[in-house]
């Protein structure tokens, strides 16, 4: 069980593939839409926010995403395309990749230098 908030997206599988939606699974509205590539075996993150909410999907490979939120601290892995992690601002994390893995980013922000706070708790 994760102490963090893990959300399944709503996914239709038949014989031609399969399809995954964020349409009213996401607790907050997108503004900026990123993914993490060519990365493997990196650590990347260190950080965390002011304001900023973000939903993490591993669309390809493994992520270990380490999470701290000052009172708990855990390893999520995600390697599934279905299923979102939810980053609330006080979450400090990074981001360690597998091989071929992309992480795909929902931000409830436009991207701002002043919303990263670099201390770890």
């Amino acid at each position: 069980m994760s102490e963090f908030n893990l959300v399944s997206l709503p996914t239709f599988i038949n014989s031609e593939g399969g399809l995954t939606v964020f349409e009213d699974s996401i607790p907050f509205l997108i503004k900026r839409v990123y993914w993490i590539y060519r990365a493997d075996n990196f650590t990347r993150g260190g950080h965390r926010h002011r304001v900023t909410r973000q939903a993490l999907v591993a669309i390809n490979g493994e992520i270990e995403i380490y999470m701290n939120d000052g009172n708990h601290e855990q390893i999520v892995k995600l390697n599934t395309p279905n299923i979102a992690l939810i980053v609330e601002p006080e979450d400090w994390h990074t981001m360690k990749f597998g091989e071929k893995s992309i992480l795909l980013v929902m931000a409830s922000t436009h991207y701002s230098v002043d919303d990263y706070i670099d201390q770890p708790y």
